[in-house]
């Protein structure tokens, strides 16, 4: 048992809330500060993308006993539905039967997880701008805006949750051999929606990720409860098929009907939402270190944002708190200890998904819809299912285990050599399915080298 400490959370979003969770779980007195209003009053701003649950999510959920109330707001998907020009929709599994993704909508996730987090008996402090960080202190000071009188509180610790532009993590950029980087992608992202039928059911089918695959663009659709579903249009935001080209109702109206036909009348308000919700920024951010002695930490998008492209963030985030808890049970009342540990172990990890996120925009955008690259995911499958222990997907590693990302990315890195070698096989095509095709492939296991660290 540690010993009850005085702790405050920066951010109500997501990991903030479930970090408040485990601390007030493990006897420690909370406080969550956020500059927003409190959401659950509020209408959300149209800014969001569907969060993708899996199982690291869901360990994180289970360990603190809320899985429960979370699942009643998920919806299955057991695959993707692919869209392309002119021809049949059709599906890729995601992983083995039974193995699935779960849609959630970040807005109504994160007022059921401030709730359970108030349950719990944190104290929420909101429309309190976090403006300076004494970290040796462990003393924040806050305030609603910046020329108002400031209110200064003193802590044990301070979690900064708030983001991937954390005002927590900027105190700590001041010191000395702090590493920072922050890459933006070319494409942004803008919100749109598919409304339920009359009778409530989902235009779409209900339990698919569905891809428009474009090649230097693509909309995504992700089911919600009510039978409507989130869409997002990922788009380079200057160029000849951009955000900025698309300038009026005509331009969009008519870039949808050629690029998205089979569902550009299922979404009535395209033109609104399309000039009213914004379009918003991709980055990527690393740093290090991750924590101030044994005062201040970063957990989630403060201390690894990523690209939403392999549905990892709110689970990479929720995988950090529970490495948190379990590092509480081993060192104790030791938060040295705690800290160097938890950012030892999760910095190799996090730029790891941050890595395969980046390149999984490439697979859902361009690769998805190539006949070879459908090909090579027929072999892998065939493979896999008949040698499980010798051959376990990328994805899988990524979504359907708790081993760590950074094993998936070594991994993923020699299957994928493995795989370019035989999609070189002469008449690949025809004899893809064949002994001699599985043969190789166990002797390319054989002969190119493992990631020896990971046996």
């Amino acid at each position: 048992m540690q010993e009850s400490k005085n702790i405050a959370v920066v951010g109500s979003g997501l990991v903030g809330s479930l970090l408040a969770i485990y601390l007030r779980n493990r006897g420690h007195e909370v406080d969550v500060y956020d500059r927003r209003p409190d959401i659950r009053t509020i209408e959300f701003s149209g800014r969001s993308i569907n969060l993708a649950m899996s199982l690291r999510g869901w360990l994180a959920l289970e360990e603190v006993g809320v899985a429960e109330e979370v699942k009643k707001l998920a919806i299955r998907m057991d695959k993707r539905a692919i869209h392309l020009p002119g021809k049949p929709l059709y599906f890729q599994p995601y992983g083995k039967e039974g193995e699935a993704i779960y849609s959630i909508s970040r807005g109504v996730l994160n007022k059921k997880m401030i709730t359970l987090a108030e349950k719990a008996g944190a104290r929420f402090i909101f429309e309190s701008k976090v403006w300076d960080v004494d970290l040796d202190e462990a003393a924040i000071h806050t305030g609603k805006s910046e020329n108002e009188s400031r209110i200064s509180a003193r802590y044990d610790h301070i979690f900064g949750a708030d983001g991937a532009f954390s005002r927590v993590r900027h105190k700590m950029q001041r010191q000395s051999r702090f590493n920072y980087a922050q890459e933006f992608l070319n494409t942004g992202y803008k919100e749109l929606t598919i409304p339920a039928n009359a009778d409530g059911s989902h235009k779409l089918e209900k339990h698919s990720l569905h891809i428009w695959p474009r090649g230097a663009f693509m909309l995504i659709a992700l089911p919600n409860l009510d039978g409507s579903f989130t869409c997002t249009l990922f788009m380079p935001f200057e160029g000849a098929h951009s955000f900025e080209s698309l300038d009026s109702d005509i331009k969009v109206q008519q870039f949808f009907e050629k690029h998205f036909p089979d569902v550009v009348e299922d979404i009535p308000s395209l033109l609104k939402e399309f000039f009213r919700n914004p379009t918003s920024a991709l980055v990527t951010i690393k740093c290090f270190p991750w924590a101030y002695s044994d005062k201040v930490a970063l957990v989630g998008d403060s201390a690894h944002a990523i690209v939403p492209f392999y549905g990892q963030g709110m689970n990479a985030g929720f995988e950090d708190i529970r490495v948190l808890n379990n590092l509480m049970n081993v060192h104790g009342n030791d938060w040295h200890s705690i800290f160097r540990q938890y950012e030892s172990e999760r910095k190799p990890n996090t730029d790891a998904i941050a890595e395969l996120s980046f390149r999984n925009f490439m697979e859902m955008s361009t690769k998805t819809a190539d006949p070879q690259f459908i090909l090579r995911k027929k072999i892998e499958g065939r493979f896999a299912a008949k040698h499980p222990d010798k051959w376990v997907p990328l994805y899988s590693r990524v979504t359907f285990s708790e081993r760590p990302y950074a094993e998936a990315l070594a991994e993923g890195d020699r299957q994928r050599a493995i795989m370019d070698r035989i999609m070189e096989i002469k008449n690949i095509a025809d004899i893809w399915d064949s002994e001699e095709v599985e043969q190789r492939i166990l002797g390319l296991l054989e002969t190119m080298v493992p990631a020896e660290m990971w046996k």
